[in-house]
This record gives structure tokens, sequence and C-alpha cells, in this order.
């Protein structure tokens, strides 16, 4: 079982910056991707960012370009960081961590979430 708590949302204006972190613990060892997923309101749930414990970094056509994921594997956190944010960036991100290899794989242990908020 993998524990995931994230921390950084928050409310920015238009072309502003945040990081997200999200840090893992219990069966760590297992962790083979860590990423962050997001929900807009009154869509589904969207892979914003992934990254592999090798470093294999996936990204959204949406983001790609502005957002940047890394991973520090010796505290097992991994950062979302969000530049030139936009309105449409706003929802719910979630981080998740787990043992697939795939890219295409859904999440199976998820955090609780963090609020971003993009004012226009």
């Amino acid at each position: 079982q993998v524990q995931l708590v994230e921390s950084g949302g928050g409310l920015v204006q238009a072309g502003g910056s945040l990081r997200l972190s999200c840090a893992a613990s219990g069966s760590i060892f297992s962790i083979n991707r860590m990423g962050w997923y997001r929900q807009a309101p009154g869509k589904q749930r969207e892979l914003a960012a992934l990254i592999t414990k090798g470093g294999i970094k996936t990204y959204a056509d949406s983001v790609r370009g502005r957002f940047t994921i890394s991973r520090d594997n010796a505290k097992n956190t991994v950062y979302l960081q969000m530049n030139s944010l936009k309105p449409e960036d706003t929802g719910v991100y979630y981080c998740f961590g787990d043992d697939y290899s795939s890219i295409y794989s859904y999440p199976h242990s998820w955090g609780q979430g963090t609020q971003v908020t993009v004012s226009s």
C-alpha cells in the first residue's frame, strides 16, 4: 500500500506559476510511475504528466512546454512545476504512484488531491 500526500496548490493569476509536490510513503520500493492527473469541474480526470523511476517523462499535449515534472527518488517525492498557467488549467490535481510499467495504465493509488485555480 502506497500513501501519497500532495501540497502546493492554490490560486494564481493567468501567466503565473505554481509548484506541486507529492511525497510517497508505505510500500515505496514497488513504485515505478509517479505523476499527476487533473480533473476540471464537470470533466473526466486526465493525465497531466508522469515520470518513471528511470526518468522517462510523459506530458499531455495541453501542458507540454509549460509544465515540468521531476522526481527525487531518495525522497520518494515527485514535483510538478507549472508555468504560464491558463484558466483552463484550473482543477483538482491528483498525485499517483504505482508499479505499472505502461504509461497508458490507469493508476490505482491516489493522493487526496490539491486544488489549482487560475484566474483570468
